[in-house]
């Protein structure tokens, strides 16, 4: 950590009070929206699916934008600003409709934020190290979504309702604001083919690039929202505040994971892990669509964050080496984007699967389709590493 630069490990540190705060809601929402307000799976679907595509389109512009700015930084402060004051407002939610405008304006301050702060990690990181840095990142945002599931714990535990506990997680957000605004410090930096339409960037990016995205979308098809997984531990019979500690419990799992996995890409390359990850992945879906014993079904959801270590830090890396830097941000855009709208069709896909045949169906869809996408990778030339 001491060699990592200063600018990743603030981010690093904001990442972990931005999950401290998400996570102190987000193991409460589905049994909030499908018990206190009625809704069903496929509501809980489509508030998820489209969120997290709203996110991705912004991420898209945000990559493309952050190339054409000399400082990242303000495109950062403002998502995670917005972000972090509209997420406690679920509190005031009366119906699942107020939840998605809710975690719509989340998710708007996710997508200005993301690609540009990935970019940002990148330009600070020597290339051998890229790994690790994400790694760090990513490792410290699990750290907090281990932390705040604890608290909501505590705080349910203590007699408070499920909406205080909501409207508590604006604090971390002030913390977030704070470290932002006193700890990044970003050097202005040269900005060339500003005055180019933004196609003529996507044109740009090289075929490997490409052919890359295409497999991660495939993917992305059959990894429905981490929203059904929490679902299905309360349908096997864990109480709310169990769930709150099963999620707890994976974070803890894709901490580690993450940490190792991102410095296992800078020594062996990016894609025999990220291709581990995958098969990982399959596994243990195909786990979750036969198990129903609680105990079982707590393994196999623990288990599943090693995937996580193995894959969100790895692709990051790999998507910062296989764009020119000029080119940074509309390749964490584009990135980001192809696997954000392909979460839109995966989550109403299991929501309706879920309905219509059964969790057994619709869980076990992610793994047939993990292992197409490892087929799709098997066929992307690796790139050279880029400064």
């Amino acid at each position: 950590m001491r060699r990592l630069p200063a600018t990743v490990v603030v981010l690093g540190i904001v990442s972990f009070f931005t999950d401290v705060s998400s996570e102190m809601i987000a193991p409460l929402l589905p049994v909030f929206v499908t018990v206190t307000l009625g809704a069903g799976p496929a509501a809980l679907g489509a508030i998820e699916g489209v969120a997290e595509s709203t996110a991705a389109l912004l991420k898209l512009a945000s990559g493309f934008w952050a190339d054409r700015v000399r400082r990242r930084k303000p495109l950062i402060l403002a998502g995670y600003v917005l972000a972090g004051f509209a997420r406690p407002c679920i509190a005031f939610a009366a119906g699942w409709g107020a939840v998605l405008a809710v975690r719509f304006a989340d998710r708007v301050g996710k997508g200005i934020r993301t690609s540009p702060r990935d970019a940002l990690v990148a330009d600070v990181t020597p290339h051998e190290q890229r790994g690790r840095a994400y790694g760090f990142q990513r490792a410290l945002d699990h750290a907090g979504a281990v932390v705040g599931p604890l608290i909501a714990a505590g705080l349910l535990g203590l007699g408070l309702a499920t909406r205080q506990v909501f409207l508590l997680a604006a604090v971390p957000a002030v913390v977030v604001v704070a470290l932002l605004v006193l700890g990044i410090r970003e050097v202005s930096r040269e900005v060339p083919g500003t005055g180019r339409p933004w196609w003529r960037d996507l044109v740009a990016l090289p075929p490997s690039f490409r052919a890359a995205a295409v497999a991660f979308g495939v993917f992305t098809l059959g990894n429905s929202t981490d929203a059904f997984l929490l679902l299905r531990l309360g349908e096997v019979g864990l109480a709310p505040g169990e769930v709150a500690l099963a999620w707890a419990g994976l974070h803890g799992v894709k901490m580690v994971a993450a940490w190792l996995g991102g410095g296992l890409s800078d020594r062996i390359g990016r894609r025999p892990v990220v291709l581990a990850g995958w098969a990982w992945y399959a596994a243990c879906y195909a786990g979750f669509a036969v198990l129903v014993h609680p105990v079982a079904f707590v393994a196999a959801f623990l288990a599943y964050g090693v995937y996580h270590g193995l894959t969100e830090p790895v692709e990051k890396a790999w998507v910062a080496e296989m764009a020119p830097a000029e080119l940074r941000g509309a390749a964490f855009g584009v990135y980001h984007a192809v696997v954000g709208l392909a979460a839109l069709p995966a989550s109403l896909l299991t929501g309706l699967l879920w309905r219509s045949i059964g969790p057994g169906a619709a869980l076990g869809l992610g793994a047939g389709l993990a292992g197409l996408a490892s087929a799709l990778l098997l066929g992307v030339r690796p790139a050279p590493r880029a400064a």
